[in-house]
């Protein structure tokens, strides 16, 4: 149940481990945001779910729980946004949909975001996980050079800290940027189509060397802990 719980956390977007300056007066926040996940997916919200989620159900009782949610756009991209902008999705230059995994950046460097506010109350801040927000590849001749460093990633938006993946995990390139530095230049393509597999498809691209598809869930969670434990 331990592991159940573990690759649930795995799904979030970002995991911010927010590690305060002066530890013995604020708390460590930890904020999780799961894809795609439903009311029924959890014991807390619905009690005959067939996966048992005991430690969301601690969660819940000991903290608090909010039953009466809306949103503009329930989709990655605009999600993300206006989580960490506080503002409508619509008011970016994304009017719909969600940007590719080679987009680049949509929040700009002035743009007040949580990771700022975090900052002013003196803490250090991090991002790990699936950003899909945009950043700019180096690009020649219209093609990235995978050996040259990001820019403008989640740094801009008030993260000191991210290790994270462009987009979704169906989205090439498939690599892992370690707060701009590209930890393994891809060395092939690879992809699956629909047909191939209806449910576990992802488009055909450039993957690095350390990017394993069926592993990412479990090794964004091993990073998110291993930050937290060094910040702690």
């Amino acid at each position: 149940m331990r592991r159940l719980l573990e690759i649930w956390a795995s799904v979030a977007w970002c995991l911010v481990a927010a590690t305060s300056l002066w530890s013995a007066e604020r708390p460590n926040v930890v904020l999780v945001m799961a894809d795609d996940l439903g009311i029924g997916d959890i014991t807390p919200t619905n009690p005959q779910c067939r996966i048992r989620t005991p430690r969301l159900e601690q969660l819940a009782r000991q903290g608090m729980t909010f039953l009466d949610a809306h949103t503009p756009s329930s989709v990655c991209t605009p999600t993300r946004y206006g989580l960490l902008t506080g503002r409508y999705n619509w008011r970016s230059r994304l009017a719909r949909g969600v940007l590719s995994g080679r987009s680049e950046h949509l929040i700009p460097a002035d743009r007040p975001t949580l990771g700022h506010l975090m900052h002013r109350a003196g803490y250090h801040t991090a991002m790990i996980g699936k950003w899909h927000l945009g950043w700019d590849w180096h690009k020649e001749d219209g093609k990235i050079d995978f050996t040259k460093p990001v820019r403008n990633g989640p740094d801009i938006n008030g993260f000191d800290y991210y290790y994270a993946h462009c987009g979704s995990l169906d989205m090439p390139p498939y690599v892992w940027v370690d707060t701009g530095r590209i930890t393994a230049p891809p060395d092939r393509e690879e992809g699956v189509t629909r047909k191939e597999d209806p449910y576990g498809w992802y488009r055909r691209g450039p993957i690095g060397a350390d990017f394993h598809i069926p592993k990412v869930l479990p090794h964004l969670f091993d990073k998110a802990i291993a930050y937290v434990q060094a910040r702690a």
